[in-house]
């Protein structure tokens, strides 16, 4: 693991949720400040608080969108590039793991769990920092 993956993990032990984690280890390479990274990405976690897509996983998402946006002075400029970029992130962690839910990674519907946080935060710092700064 990256030093950022390994504070990641350091982070969500500390009580950060999943999104919360991915978000703030990042935060700094996108023009993010800590603060506000952590308040953004607070609704996010455990799924989005309802077990939908993995808040690691979205924690990248964020990220990624910072790096890519043209921002407010040309809407809609650069969102379809964003859009592929995020796909194509979902696509390599489901391919790694079966899924992006949150409920299905953590067994709740089947029983099986197919991924831990510790796992997913992991997988999401890695599938990131292939794409950041490109």
């Amino acid at each position: 693991m990256t030093e950022r993956a390994e504070q990641a993990q350091r982070l969500h032990n500390m009580g950060y949720n999943c999104a919360q984690a991915v978000t703030c280890a990042y935060c700094d390479l996108v023009g993010l400040d800590a603060e506000t990274a952590y308040k953004m990405a607070e609704g996010f976690g455990l799924g989005m608080g309802m077990m939908e897509v993995c808040g690691a996983l979205t924690g990248a998402f964020m990220l990624l969108g910072m790096q890519d946006s043209a921002g407010t002075a040309h809407p809609g400029a650069t969102k379809g590039r964003t859009y592929k970029t995020v796909k194509g992130l979902a696509a390599e962690f489901r391919e790694q793991n079966g899924t992006i839910l949150c409920r299905e990674l953590k067994g709740v519907t089947d029983g099986t769990v197919r991924r831990s946080c510790a796992g997913c935060i992991e997988d999401a710092c890695r599938l990131l920092e292939s794409r950041l700064e490109k």
